[in-house]
């Protein structure tokens, strides 16, 4: 049991640094972005067509940045709830025969035919 435990806390940790580090990359690639918008603008000396341009660009390149790793970060975290639940119900014993409950949900599960294609 404490094998198991120690694997989970293994597990918790991992993730934990994945999402530290992770976080830490967008951070930084963002400041580094804003940087060269912030040096790009300096530099053009006030020509507000382009300065518009540089801007426009810098913030698509951060919303882009911090939404693809926002959405990798909850496909991640689906994922991996969605494992932990099929591993926790395959090792969950079956409670009755598989043989008698098939017969009792087969007579009571409904029809599977849509209500206007069945014989009446």
């Amino acid at each position: 049991m404490s094998e198991d435990q120690n694997r989970v806390g293994e597990d918790i940790q991992l993730e934990k640094a994945r999402a530290r580090y992770g976080l830490l990359a967008v951070v930084v690639s963002n400041l580094a972005i804003a940087g060269v918008a912030a040096f790009g603008v300096w530099r053009l000396g006030g020509d507000r067509s382009v300065i518009v341009g540089v801007l426009t660009a810098a913030f698509t390149a951060v919303s882009s940045m911090t939404t693809a790793y926002l959405g990798i970060k909850a496909v991640s975290n689906t994922a991996k709830s969605i494992a932990s639940s099929a591993a926790a119900a395959h090792q969950a014993p079956a409670a009755t025969h598989p043989a008698t409950t098939s017969a009792v949900s087969a007579a009571s599960a409904p029809s599977t035919t849509p209500p206007a294609q069945r014989s009446q």
